[in-house]
Order: C-alpha cells, then structure tokens, then sequence
C-alpha cells in the first residue's frame, strides 16, 4: 500500500514540510492500526527539489529522470497527501506548476488529504476554493476534513487559528483516519481488522448509497 505526500514548501526546513510529515506519520499509523494487510510505504515528493526540472518540461514537454520518477510515484499511489504554501491567496505556483503535469487520468478515483499553510487564519479557505476544485477537475476523491495551519497554529493545544474548536493535532488525526478508511475501502486494499472498531470510518461505495436512496 502505496501513499505519496506533495509538499510544495519553498525553504528548508518549512512548515508546509512539517505539516507534511505530521499527516503521513498520522495516515500511516491509522493504516497499520486498522491491520493494513500490505506493508505501508511512504514515498515524499518535495517540489522544491523538482522546481528546475518542472519549469524545463513545461517549455519542453519532456521530463527529466527525477521528475519523471516523481509523476510515476503520484500516479501509482493508493493515497496521496497534497500540501501547499498559501500566495496570494491561493495554492503556490510550483504547486500547480506540478500537477499541471500530471496526467489527467492519473488520479482517478485516488483519494487524497489536502492540507496548506500559511501566515494567517484569513487564508484558511484556500482548501475549499482552490484546492478541492483542482481535484475534483483530476477526478480525485477528497477528504471531508482538509487541514490549515497558521503560524500560531503550531504548538497551540487549544482551539485552530481557523476557527476550529479542535487544534491542529486534532485535525490532523482526523483528516489521516479519513484518508485511511479511503485507501483501506480501495478494492485489493483489504485490511485484516475488518469488522472490528479500529476507528477508521466505514467507507460505503457510492453505488451502494445510490442503491440505498433508489430502494
């Protein structure tokens, strides 16, 4: 069982970076904790690292190696975690520049966690107006809970910049159960825990709801 994390952080270290590895140690805790049959493999695309390669296949329309290995790694993943610096109130440019890339049925029915950072609270919604619609335009099945970290997000144990009354620890915890129950829910993704209360959200395929209205 494949997850991949996108962190499009521009300095090393960054909290889009720390937000990243937070989500995927959370997702990735919750998988082996549902009893994941498949061994959990996290795989780290940093965009910082690719920034070069990106522009060149974007004027050139062929990818380099390293980047070539990183659209690969997207399009195989059973579960991606996207994260983006917020500019301008919307996701980076580096950010879009790379899943302009990616092939338009790559992320077909994978579901996936986004998440952003930024300076302030004012710019939490960047989840629901930029960043669900890019995925909804890739097919992508998307988290119910997105996570925003503001800067005086970290270290607070009490209620989110955001408004939230839950703090960031919270919310990560849930928006990784969520991506987990997803990427278990997968056909071929079985977990040996099922049936029992592992605390991952039941996922019920969307034929069955519409089954269910119709009868």
């Amino acid at each position: 069982m494949k997850l991949v994390v996108v962190s499009a952080g521009l300095s090393s270290p960054s909290s889009t970076r720390l937000l990243a590895d937070r989500l995927a140690a959370s997702a990735a805790g919750r998988l082996r904790q549902a009893g994941a049959t498949a061994e959990v493999e996290v795989e780290v695309v940093e965009l910082r690292d690719l920034a070069l390669d990106i522009a060149k296949h974007l004027v050139t329309g062929f990818a380099p190696p390293t980047l070539g290995a990183a659209l690969g790694a997207v399009a195989d993943a059973d579960g991606l975690i996207a994260v983006t610096p917020v500019f301008n109130a919307s996701y980076s440019g580096l950010f879009k520049s790379f899943f302009d890339l990616v092939d338009p049925d790559a992320l077909t029915g994978t579901p996936v966690l986004l998440a952003a950072t930024g300076g302030t609270a004012r710019h939490s919604l960047v989840l629901d107006h930029a960043l669900r619609p890019l995925f909804a335009h890739l097919r992508a099945p998307t988290v119910p809970t997105a996570v925003y970290a503001a800067s005086e997000d970290w270290g607070s144990r009490g209620p989110g910049a955001d408004g939230h009354a839950d703090g960031l620890a919270v919310r990560i915890d849930r928006a990784a159960g969520e991506l987990a129950g997803l990427m278990a829910a997968r056909p071929g993704m079985g977990t040996a825990g099922a049936g029992r209360d592992n605390g991952i959200p039941d996922v019920v395929p969307f034929e069955q709801q519409l089954a269910r209205l119709g009868g």
